[in-house]
């Protein structure tokens, strides 16, 4: 079992090449507030003026926050040294779709129209998270950047084996519905993903 969730994750978390310097970032809204940890880190690398935290309260937030995820997430980087008005915060966002729409129309609002984006993501979250961003902000040129952790130092608990197996599926139904743009799955991937769901870990599978 850990061997294929290894393969998903390690798959999954592959980012591809950052550049120096971007227009914006956007962390995306997740219950692990080690993204929002992870952004600021980025911010104040000097990697953009701006650091967009996204996301209200989603289909696992909804049942352990009171608060929306982007506002705990503003305060996790300020705490960490971020400036107040290098902040921007979208807390209406439900899902990933809408981190991007909401924060697109945030920024539209105040004139401000991005060429390049950095979005900070849970690392499983990585490929979705560019195939998403590309699609439904497509006058960006996303990168993605997570925290450089092996699966054993991320957690292998069963909540996020069957999160990350539900990621790589939506890999598949969100581009056949044309919410994200394509990503090639090797064939050996979606094997470790059929014995992960035979397995039981199917809590976030699309039926």
């Amino acid at each position: 079992m850990i061997s294929d969730a290894e393969l998903i994750y390690n798959f999954l978390s592959s980012p591809g090449r950052v550049p120096d310097h971007a227009d914006f970032i956007i962390a995306l809204g997740t219950h692990d507030l080690r993204v929002a940890s992870y952004a600021a880190e980025v911010f104040l690398s000097g990697r953009a003026p701006i650091l967009i935290c996204s996301g209200g309260l989603g289909k696992v937030t909804a049942s352990l926050f009171t608060r929306p995820e982007a506002d705990l997430f503003a305060a996790r980087c300020r705490s960490l040294g971020v400036p107040q008005e290098c902040i921007f915060v979208e807390s209406a966002s439900t899902n990933t779709g809408e981190n991007f729409r909401f924060s697109r129309e945030l920024l539209a609002d105040r004139g401000i129209f991005p060429s390049t984006g950095i979005a900070v993501s849970k690392p499983y979250m990585a490929k979705r998270a560019w195939a998403t961003g590309t699609k439904q902000w497509p006058e960006v040129s996303w990168s993605v950047m997570t925290q450089p952790l092996s699966l054993e130092e991320y957690g292998t608990d069963e909540t996020t084996i069957s999160l990350m197996v539900g990621d790589l599926q939506r890999l598949r139904v969100y581009a056949e519905m044309g919410f994200q743009a394509p990503v090639e799955v090797p064939d050996e991937i979606w094997s470790a993903y059929d014995r992960l769901v035979a397995a039981g870990y199917d809590q976030y599978v699309i039926k």
